[in-house]
């Protein structure tokens, strides 16, 4: 006698490849289903439900398909309470916990549904259940002995975000995964209308740059968007900071004259010649405030008190004063900033670029732009399914981003 469980579609679930999914995920993992009910929304505005029986040879089967199925939003019919279980140390969650992904969630506790807050993927979900319950994530290393962890399956619901028949509005354009062929001047129009939409609704803009971006001669543009109030929030890496304050300092980025594109001679050595100065200066804000440094991002930034941090890595040189070098308070940092922000661009950086991709929830708009297609597939494959890929040069991006922004003002 098989083993079956029924659960539930909600939502634009055609449209985004909800059910499609569900039933491919049911047969490739050797289960087989019955399509109980279907309604189908027949307006762009309306949605449509399902409920699916889902049967299996034995109860392991069918509890892999149906965690598979709850990633893609499909939750059991008639749920019961979320079953929570004690840690039994610092940093160490019950097995069977748990692991959450980054669309919205809700746990149901005590007959009601609760959502979780600051929602991520590859956390704990912790329950406090005083006079006013909430839930919310806790990375592992953040686990206390004592926090009440959701285990298993039962009494959640995840809500990954819907693609809507109708795509109009300055964010529609927002539904075409990763490409190299669409044409780079209309999605550019669009991101920047998309920017200006963020901005008058009080929305946050963060930008994660790479050090590329100062090599490919996009430095100036990219300060003027700080300048002008379109970036509120900076994710970057100790050399994007180098580097940027190197263009200032000796008129090189990474020793190459980023106009006349030679090398002046001793140019290679202006990067660690550039973090003496600072560190002799006493910091970045400090060598702005006396003058050494007059231009730049670094530069707009500390002028126009725009929040940024910097992430250290194993490879830096110096590294800048202000760079965190302790990996679990970057991961903090970097924390703090996903969960402010309304809209991202991730421009030039695999890694920061994954970094932070991993800790924003599926409902934040994001933009991740790079000559390389692999950076962009690997964001996406690496769960940031929201992020729209444009597969183009960082240098061409950023001026035409800048000048399509400051020609909305005018």
């Amino acid at each position: 006698m098989p083993y079956s469980r029924t659960v539930e579609l909600d939502g634009h679930i055609i449209d985004s490849g909800k059910m499609e999914t569900s039933f491919r995920v049911i047969m490739d993992m050797g289960g087989s289903f019955e399509v109980e009910e279907f309604n189908i929304g027949r307006k762009k505005t309306e949605t449509s439900h399902a409920r699916l029986l889902v049967e299996a040879e034995d109860e392991e089967t069918l509890q892999s398909i149906i965690h598979e199925l709850h990633q893609n939003g499909a939750n059991p019919a008639n749920p019961i309470d979320a079953t929570l279980e004690s840690a039994p140390e610092d940093q160490v969650v019950p097995t069977g916990f748990y692991s959450t992904t980054n669309h919205p969630t809700e746990i149901r506790y005590d007959g009601e549904w609760l959502s979780v807050e600051d929602i991520e993927m590859d956390c704990a979900v912790v329950v406090d259940d005083g006079d006013d319950p909430r839930a919310y994530t806790k990375v592992l290393n953040a686990v206390e002995e004592g926090d009440m962890i959701v285990t298993g399956n039962a009494g959640i619901r995840v809500n990954p975000p819907d693609r809507p028949r109708d795509s109009e509005g300055a964010f529609g354009f927002m539904q075409g995964g990763v490409s190299s062929e669409r044409p780079s001047e209309s999605t550019i129009r669009k991101i920047a209308g998309a920017i200006e939409e963020t901005k008058r609704e009080d929305g946050n803009v963060l930008a994660v740059c790479g050090p590329a971006l100062i090599h490919s001669g996009a430095r100036e543009d990219l300060a003027a968007l700080v300048r002008e109030g379109y970036i509120d929030m900076l994710s970057i890496g100790n050399g994007f900071a180098v580097h940027d304050l190197e263009r200032d300092l000796y008129g090189t980025s990474l020793g190459m004259d980023t106009e006349e594109l030679d090398h002046p001679r001793k140019g290679h050595k202006h990067h660690i010649y550039t973090i003496s100065e600072i560190i002799r200066a006493g910091g970045i804000e400090a060598a702005v405030e006396d003058g050494l440094v007059e231009s730049g991002v670094m530069y707009e930034c500390v002028k126009n008190d725009i929040p940024y941090v910097i992430a250290g890595s194993i490879r830096d040189d110096g590294p800048l004063p202000g760079t965190i070098t302790d990996a679990i308070e970057a991961q903090d940092a970097i924390r703090e900033q996903a969960h402010q922000a309304d809209f991202v661009m991730m421009l030039s950086t695999l890694l920061h670029s994954v970094a932070v991709g991993n800790c924003l929830p599926s409902t934040t708009r994001t933009v991740c732009v790079d000559i390389n297609p692999a950076t962009v597939t690997q964001l996406v494959d690496r769960g940031s399914a929201q992020a729209v890929g444009m597969v183009t040069d960082i240098g061409t991006f950023v001026p035409i981003l800048a000048e399509h922004l400051f020609d909305e003002r005018e």
